[in-house]
């Protein structure tokens, strides 16, 4: 099966069929990605299939949570090489996307990705969540906010929910069943606005890959003080 062939048939399996044109984006996001990986650390997984199925169709499984054929906003928190709000963007034209990271280095990357594809209504940041959701900057102007940031979910609650809209919601990636760190994280949540709207498990790669969304509903405006100071919801999350 050559590459093309490959990527539509992963990506019909979770029910999404792309254009000639965005496999052509996709492709040319792989080639940028492993070349801009040979100086600096992007991913540990270059190898095209692997990319196809723990980037691009795990980014993707966002469908399984909320409908994406809608004019939405989304900001993608701790984007590092761009997953999931790069292939979302690719695959759904339709969404007014933003790329938030701390790492200017991996700006410059999604620029020249952003750039080679030719997609508009998507930009970057760079820059730490703590200071963007704040009043003046992108306090509580997406709909959606999604993350794959490898945190618990209490100290994401923490950076997520304040950049939500009353009545959009914050959806993080989670590889775990997550009953211990969501009961955990319940007092987080209430806290920052949310309300717990589910989570969303199932396998990719022929079952070999577990995942699970945890759907975050945004029904209070975040108190003024949260998020703290930098790497506080980290080092001290609420709960």
């Amino acid at each position: 099966m050559d590459k093309k062939e490959f990527l539509l048939s992963e990506v019909r399996k979770i029910g999404i069929e792309l254009t000639d044109i965005q496999v052509e984006q996709f492709l040319k996001y792989h080639e940028l990605l492993v070349e801009w990986n040979s100086f600096m650390n992007l991913t540990g997984i270059t190898e095209y299939e692997e990319v196809v199925i723990k980037h691009f169709v795990d980014s993707l499984t966002l469908i399984k949570a909320i409908d994406l054929n809608q004019n939405l906003s989304l900001i993608d928190i701790g984007t590092g090489a761009g997953f999931p709000g790069l292939p979302l963007k690719i695959a759904f034209p339709n969404l007014k996307v933003t790329l938030l990271d701390s790492l200017n280095k991996r700006i410059k990357f999604l620029d020249e990705v952003i750039g080679q594809l030719g997609l508009t209504d998507i930009d970057t940041i760079h820059g730490r969540a703590e200071d963007f959701a704040k009043p003046d900057k992108l306090r509580e102007k997406y709909d959606l906010c999604v993350s794959r940031a490898v945190a618990n979910l209490s100290s994401l609650s923490e950076y997520c929910l304040p950049f939500v809209k009353m009545d959009g919601s914050f959806i993080s990636y989670k590889s775990e069943k997550l009953s211990e760190e969501l009961e955990s994280a319940k007092k987080a949540i209430f806290v920052l606005g949310g309300k717990f709207n589910g989570q969303v498990d199932f396998t990719i790669s022929n079952g070999d890959i577990y995942r699970n969304l945890v759907v975050i509903k945004k029904v209070q405006k975040t108190p003024k003080q949260y998020p703290r100071k930098a790497g506080t919801a980290t080092k001290n999350p609420i709960n």
